[in-house]
C-alpha cells in the first residue's frame, strides 16, 4: 500500500513538472540567445549610469560616465538649478560628490565631474551617424527617482527616427540631428544614456513627448546624438558656457524647392568668402542639403568658431568656400539665459505639482548627505562671468602653457627680440619685437606697429596686421599672458576646417583677437589667426620647420596668408634675445 502511495506522489510530481520543462525546451534558442544578449548588455553598461540629485537633496535626473576620472554627461536642464555641487549615485550603491564643469544651454548638454575615484566605470562611445530606424535601443536612467538603490531603470525599444529637428519651445533649447526612440523616456530619465544593441553610447536622453502636465509616455522620446557631443567635447571641458554656431545667414526653400540664402549679414565670414543673397546651398560640412530643416540639423551640431566647408551654386556654377561659424548668441544673452528660471524644464520631475514634497536623496547605507561640498572639493569651483566653472579652464590653460614652455622657455627673455632671415622672394629682412613697438625692415621698406600710442593697424599693408599679431606671439611665448585683456582655452576644432584637430587658446588685447592652435597629439604650436577687429579678415600665420635657434626651439618659417591668399614667408636664420633683470627692465 505504501509503494502505491509513493508511486502516486511521484507521478503527480512529474506531471506537475512536465509543463515547465516543456515550455523551456520549446523556446527557440534564438530567443533565449537574444534574451541573454540583452541581459549581458545591461549588466555591462549599468555601472556607468548615474543618478543625479541636487546638492540640497531635491530634484534630479540621470547621467552617464564617459571617462574613468569621473567626467559624466547629462542635460543642461538637469543641472540647471542644482547648484555647483551635486550628488551622484552609481549602481554599486555608493553616493559620490560631483562638481559642475560646463554647460551647453542650446544643445541641452552639461558636463559634470564625479569626485573621489579615478577608476570609474565608463560607457563606450558609439557612432550615432550609423544609427538606423528600427535599431534596438536601451534608454537608461532614474525615471521618477525610482532607484532608491541607484540601480538604473531600463526601457527597451526601437529607434523611430533619425536626424530629427526639434524647434526651440520658447527657450534656447534646440534639438538638432537628434535620435527619436520609442524606448520610454520619462521624467527623471533626462540626461541618461541611450545605448545601442552592442552597449555603445549613441545618445543622451533629453526630451519626451508627454501629455500636457501629465506623466503619460507617448512613445516618442528624443536623444541628443553622441556625435554632436563629440564635436563639443573639448569645448565642454573648457568650463565655459558653450554656444552653438550660426552661418550669419538664413536660408529658405525657393520656388524650385532648393535651399537658398534668404538673408545674410555683410559682416559675416560667409559674406566675406563670397556667399550672397539668393545663392543655393548645395552642401554644408560635407553633407548634401535638400531642405531647410536638414541645413539646421547639420549647422546645429557644431560649436561656434569652427571653420567648415560650404558649397553654393550661382548661375549653375558651384563654388566651395571654408566658412568660420559665428556664435548663435551674444555672451550677455547666454549669461542672462542660464540665470533665467524659465530654463527649468516642463518635464522636471516635481513641476507637475509644485506643492508636492521634494523627493529626498535615497541613502541605501543610511549616511546623511552633507548640505555643502566637502572642504577638500571647494577649490574645484571658481566663478567667473562667461564661464560655468573657470577652474576647469585654468587647468586647460596650464596644460597647454606647460607644454609650450617645455618646448621653448622664454620666461627670462622679455626684452627685445630680433629675427633675421630672408623673405620667400630672397630679400633679407630684420624683424624687431619690443614692448614699445614691432618693426620690419627689408631693403628700402620699413614698417612699424607702435604699441605705445597707435592703435593696431594693418601693417605691412595687406597682411591683416602681421606686426600686431607678432606682438601677441611674443607675449604668449614669453609667459606674459597676464598682459592680455582676456585669455582662455576655447576647446578644439579642425585646423582651417580641413586639417587635424587642434586645441585653441584665445587672447585679446586692445580690441585685437588672436586664436592660437596647438597640435593635439604633441601640443606643439601650429600657428595663429589674428583679427584686428572681431569681424575682420584674419592674418593667418602657420609655423613650419621648427629649429633650435639661440638655444630655443623656434619656428624656422612663418607662412603668412590673408584673405585666403599667400602674402609672404619669413625664413628665419637668426634669433637674438635680450634678457631682463629682476625688475623686468
Amino acid at each position: 500500500m505504501q509503494n502505491v502511495f509513493f508511486c502516486a506522489l511521484l507521478i503527480i510530481g512529474l506531471l506537475c513538472q512536465a509543463p515547465a520543462s516543456a515550455d523551456t525546451s520549446n523556446v527557440d534558442p534564438a530567443v533565449l540567445a537574444a534574451q541573454k544578449q540583452r541581459i549581458d548588455v545591461i549588466k555591462a553598461v549599468s555601472p556607468s549610469v548615474v543618478a543625479i540629485f541636487g546638492g540640497a537633496g531635491d530634484g534630479g535626473g540621470s547621467g552617464v560616465l564617459v571617462t574613468s576620472d569621473g567626467y559624466a554627461l547629462t542635460n543642461f536642464h538637469v543641472v540647471s538649478g542644482a547648484g555647483n555641487f551635486m550628488k551622484c549615485g552609481l549602481n554599486d550603491g555608493r553616493l559620490y560628490d560631483a562638481v559642475i564643469v560646463s554647460i551647453d544651454p542650446t544643445g541641452d548638454v552639461a558636463l559634470i565631474k564625479l569626485l573621489g575615484r579615478n577608476d570609474f566605470p565608463v560607457a563606450k562611445l558609439g557612432n550615432s551617424d550609423t544609427v538606423q530606424v528600427g535599431d534596438w535601443a536601451y534608454a537608461m536612467g532614474n525615471p521618477f527617482l525610482l532607484a532608491t538603490d541607484f540601480q538604473p531603470t531600463i526601457t527597451y525599444g526601437i529607434v523611430s527616427g533619425v536626424h530629427r529637428y526639434q524647434y526651440p519651445a520658447g527657450t534656447f533649447l534646440e534639438y538638432t540631428d537628434c535620435i527619436q526612440v520609442d524606448s520610454s523616456i520619462n521624467p527623471g530619465n533626462s540626461g541618461g544614456p541611450l545605448f545601442n544593441d552592442q552597449g555603445e553610447l549613441i545618445g543622451i536622453n533629453g526630451r519626451g513627448s508627454f501629455e500636457k502636465r501629465g506623466r503619460v509616455n507617448s512613445g516618442a522620446g528624443y536623444a541628443i546624438s553622441i556625435n554632436q557631443i563629440k564635436h563639443f567635447w573639448d569645448h565642454l571641458k573648457s568650463g565655459r558656457i558653450v554656444d552653438h554656431a550660426s552661418l550669419g545667414a538664413t536660408v529658405a526653400t525657393g520656388f524650385d524647392a532648393k535651399v537658398d540664402v534668404a538673408e545674410i549679414l555683410e559682416d559675416s565670414d560667409a559674406y566675406r568668402k563670397g556667399l550672397r543673397l539668393g545663392d543655393e546651398i548645395v552642401s554644408f560640412a560635407g553633407r548634401p542639403i535638400r531642405s531647410v530643416n536638414q541645413f539646421k540639423n547639420i549647422l546645429g551640431i557644431y560649436p561656434a568658431g569652427w571653420t567648415l566647408p560650404l558649397v553654393y551654386r550661382r548661375d549653375e556654377q558651384k563654388t566651395k568656400i571654408y566658412v568660420r561659424l559665428q556664435p548663435l548668441h551674444t555672451a550677455a544673452e547666454l549669461q542672462e539665459h542660464v540665470s533665467s528660471p524659465k530654463m527649468l524644464p516642463e518635464e522636471k520631475p516635481d513641476d507637475e505639482d509644485p506643492k508636492q514634497p521634494k523627493m529626498p536623496i535615497p541613502m541605501p547605507h543610511g549616511h546623511p548627505a552633507p548640505p555643502a561640498p566637502p572642504e577638500q572639493y571647494k577649490h574645484l569651483y571658481v566663478p567667473k562671468s562667461g564661464f560655468t566653472n573657470y577652474y576647469f579652464n585654468q587647468k586647460q590653460q596650464e596644460r597647454l602653457l606647460q607644454a609650450l614652455h617645455a618646448h621653448s622657455n622664454f620666461a627670462d627673455r622679455k626684452g627685445n627680440w630680433t629675427l633675421i632671415g630672408k623673405l620667400d622672394n630672397g630679400a633679407d629682412f630684420t624683424l624687431t619685437l619690443a614692448d614699445k613697438g614691432i618693426g620690419l625692415e627689408s631693403g628700402n621698406d620699413v614698417f612699424l606697429q607702435s604699441l605705445e600710442t597707435g592703435m593696431p593697424v594693418d601693417e605691412p599693408p595687406g597682411t591683416g596686421g602681421l606686426l600686431a599679431a607678432l606682438h601677441h606671439f611674443r607675449l604668449l611665448l614669453s609667459g606674459q599672458s597676464d598682459r592680455f585683456t582676456d585669455f582662455y582655452y576655447l576647446g578644439s576644432e579642425p585646423l582651417d576646417g580641413k586639417n587635424e584637430m587642434v586645441d585653441v587658446m584665445v587672447a585679446t588685447q586692445t580690441g585685437t583677437i588672436s586664436r592660437w592652435y596647438f597640435n593635439k597629439s604633441d601640443l606643439s604650436l601650429r600657428g595663429c589667426d589674428f583679427y584686428l577687429t572681431e569681424n575682420s579678415e584674419p592674418c593667418s600665420i602657420r609655423f613650419e620647420q621648427f629649429r633650435t635657434l639661440n638655444g630655443q626651439k623656434f619656428p624656422g618659417e612663418l607662412d603668412v596668408q590673408y584673405e585666403n591668399r599667400p602674402v609672404m614667408k619669413l625664413k628665419i636664420d637668426q634669433l637674438k634675445l635680450e634678457t631682463t633683470d629682476a625688475s623686468g627692465k
